[in-house]
């Protein structure tokens, strides 16, 4: 091995092992938060696309429903409050995934096919698709779906009202 795949196989290891150690600290922080609200819940940790991925399962989903909330809101505040968590105990900022009963990857794969539709329309029409405003995990989502239709998009507006434009070739 040379010396620069040498030092890039140790950053990897070293970035992984960050990552997990994102995870532990969110899984313990996730953990008492179930039990101060006497919720039954199982932590799955991950790395996934160079974040931490947490995600909290029960075979009860309906009990986690109230962890989700309204459109993900209580799940998009639990995941900051836990990113604060984990950024007290490294002093990193992270950018840590949380997903609650599924919500997050069911609501990824709706937004993949918006972001395949609206990129159908522009090749057809050939005119721009203007889309309503979202969060900026939903935008990602639409905008790496068009990425994958071979058109581009942009984000335009001032959070929160900031949305997606797909965009002709």
């Amino acid at each position: 091995m040379t010396e620069g795949t040498t030092s890039t196989a140790a950053e990897g290891s070293d970035t992984l092992t960050r990552l997990e150690q994102e995870g532990e600290i969110a899984a313990d922080y996730l953990e008492g938060l179930l039990d101060i609200a006497d919720l039954d819940g199982d932590i799955d940790m991950d790395v996934e696309a160079d974040r931490a991925a947490v995600s909290i399962i029960s075979d009860s989903a309906r009990d986690l429903q109230k962890l989700v909330g309204r459109d993900g809101e209580v799940l998009e505040a639990l995941q900051e409050l836990t990113r604060l968590a984990v950024h007290r105990e490294t002093g990193d900022r992270s950018r840590l995934m949380l997903d609650i009963a599924g919500f997050r990857a069911k609501k990824r794969a709706e937004l993949a096919e918006l972001g395949a539709k609206a990129a159908d329309e522009v090749k057809s029409t050939g005119e721009p698709v203007k889309l309503d405003p979202m969060t900026p995990f939903e935008r990602k989502v639409v905008h790496d779906a068009v990425a994958a239709a071979g058109l581009r998009s942009e984000s335009e507006g001032e959070e929160p009202q900031r949305f997606v434009v797909v965009l002709p070739a």
